[in-house]
């Protein structure tokens, strides 16, 4: 009963903080404790009434380390398709090296637990903190960003903003080009159910690889189909998404079309870029578009490491205080002053 009343009230803290922004994390973690707190009170009452389903849940337990071992493989697995397909980069080895790390976090919790020094528990236990408070954000991130950019259009937007990706031989490539395939599909519409088209606003400069400014290469391919070339305005200054949003916002209110806007980027980019919205204060929501599905799991891992940088102060003091703990028990330990 104590895990069904958790759930409620992670459930009621969801939709209200949910109705007051969308674009906060926090969501994230309400959701998934609601859900994890449901599962666990709903097993409880099924086991109770029919206890042979305990051994159920105790055989699916013991496959954890199975599912972990799968999971390695799995990301280590699309690491090397990566790396295969997008070339050798930090970005494209972040599933591989995730990969590695989840099957040796486990083996050196255990050597360290099993080397009978007081040392070794507490870097043991380190370990095992940080890996699951990683694990826990990661879900919280991964399951909201994936609710978050399947989440209908509240209002129709007075402007759509492209966020620009890398383009190759001055042309949009297939990654970019289905940001702009979903952003033709809100113009029309919204065009249709208002008989107000809104203005669609390609935004991202020149990058040092590049043979022109992704805005050039995106308003082209726009018009080419079929946008009204009054409608089109790019904006091509931007390096970053949050310049991205910056600067499309300032294009806008130059049109004189004040009102909210939506900005459209690939599925695994829709929550980090509507973070950085609500940081700037701007009335901008965000909606994914589809990615390869060899591209996802890194574009993730990637996606999740910008959130870690960007909120770095609140994941340090969580992190902080337990370690600063453990640092005063290994100080005392070494000194001779705990028995």
């Amino acid at each position: 009963m104590t895990s069904i009343v958790l759930a409620a009230v992670f459930a009621v803290l969801y939709v209200v903080f949910r109705r007051r922004d969308r674009r906060l994390l926090r969501n994230g973690f309400f959701l998934v404790a609601a859900l994890f707190f449901g599962l666990v009170g709903v097993l409880t009452l099924l086991v109770e009434q029919v206890p042979v389903l305990g051994l159920a849940v105790v055989a699916l337990l013991a496959l954890l380390p199975a599912a972990v071992l799968v999971l390695a493989g799995f990301l280590i697995a699309n690491g090397l398709t990566m790396v295969r397909k997008e070339g050798r980069s930090l970005a494209n080895l972040l599933s591989l090296v995730a990969g590695l790390a989840v099957l040796a976090v486990p083996v050196v919790a255990v050597l360290l637990l099993s080397s009978g020094l007081r040392v070794g528990v507490l870097l043991s236990a380190a370990l095992v903190f940080v890996s699951s408070y990683l694990g826990v954000v990661f879900v919280a991130f991964l399951v909201y960003s994936l609710v978050y950019g399947r989440t209908a259009i509240e209002s129709p937007p007075e402007a759509v903003v492209v966020l620009g990706s890398k383009i190759i031989d001055g042309r949009v490539p297939p990654l970019l080009r289905s940001r702009l395939d979903k952003a033709l599909q809100v113009y029309r519409r919204t065009a249709a159910t208002t008989g107000r088209a809104p203005l669609l606003i390609p935004s991202g400069g020149q990058g040092a690889d590049e043979t022109r400014a992704e805005a050039t290469a995106m308003a082209e391919y726009l018009l080419a189909q079929g946008a009204d070339p009054a409608d089109v305005l790019p904006e091509d200054r931007a390096t970053t998404t949050r310049e991205n949003l910056v600067l499309a916002a300032a294009v806008q209110a130059g049109a004189g079309r004040p009102g909210p806007a939506l900005a459209v980027t690939n599925s695994y980019h829709t929550l980090r870029a509507a973070m950085i919205a609500r940081d700037l204060g701007l009335d901008t929501q965000v909606v994914g578009s589809p990615t390869a599905r060899y591209y996802v799991p890194s574009a993730f891992l990637r996606e999740f490491a910008a959130v870690l940088v960007e909120q770095r102060l609140v994941h340090a003091v969580v992190l902080g205080v337990p370690f600063l703990l453990g640092a005063v028990l290994l100080v005392l330990d070494l000194s001779g002053l705990l028995a």
